[in-house]
């Protein structure tokens, strides 16, 4: 599933989804444990990616929660509370990457919107007391089932489930971050139109792409 996504640049933030943000909060690309811009329905805040930040794991641990899958959000033990209080969010983003394997091995793929604009995707965050007293944030993805997805198929082994992020439609940002009712914010985990998305090589650069 998307481990890898590139943010908005500040100004898109500031133009486009219309928050008032300085400049150089965030790095160019967004990996586990690096600081991102969420949009929750008090407003922008940086938050960590992944619902556990690994400084909150017990040592030795290992425990990825950069993404979360909507058939057990509602059950599984890290995600249950903030789903049933609707702690839902926005992750803005460029693109997001996905390994393809059509050629025979893994492709790091940059998936985008056709017309090149930004957008978010559907989130859910969560507060964490820090040891020195502080409050910080965390978010994870959420995703869905594309096996039928005439682009997102393409992604991921052979044989593997097929799986999503939600593009939330810009006319939905409101009804998506106001929704108090666990079951009626499912109503918003759709696939996005294929034909409004695209998909282009997109070699690494940073290290070595985990899948």
């Amino acid at each position: 599933m998307c481990v890898n996504f590139i943010p908005p640049t500040a100004q898109q933030i500031r133009q486009h989804f219309g928050h008032e943000v300085d400049d150089g909060l965030w790095k160019p690309e967004c990996w586990q444990d690096y600081a991102a811009p969420i949009i929750t329905r008090d407003g922008l805040r940086m938050a960590t990616y992944g619902f556990v930040p690994k400084r909150h794991l017990p040592p030795g641990v290992r425990f990825t929660t950069m993404n979360a899958r909507a058939e057990t959000i509602g059950e599984k033990p890290t995600y249950k509370v903030a789903w049933r209080k609707c702690q839902l969010c926005l992750v803005p983003m460029q693109a997001f990457f996905e390994p393809c394997y059509e050629s025979g091995k893994a492709v790091r793929t940059q998936i985008g919107l056709a017309d090149g604009q930004p957008f978010a995707v559907a989130g859910m965050w969560r507060e964490w007391q820090e040891p020195e007293g502080g409050v910080s944030y965390a978010f994870t993805q959420i995703t869905i089932n594309a096996d039928e997805h005439p682009l997102m198929k393409r992604m991921h082994k052979p044989g593997d489930e097929k799986r999503s992020l939600v593009i939330v439609p810009t006319e939905y940002f409101s009804a998506w971050l106001g929704c108090w009712e666990p079951e009626f914010a499912r109503s918003f985990l759709a696939p996005f139109p294929a034909q409004f998305m695209t998909a282009v090589s997109a070699p690494i650069q940073r290290k070595e792409f985990g899948g």
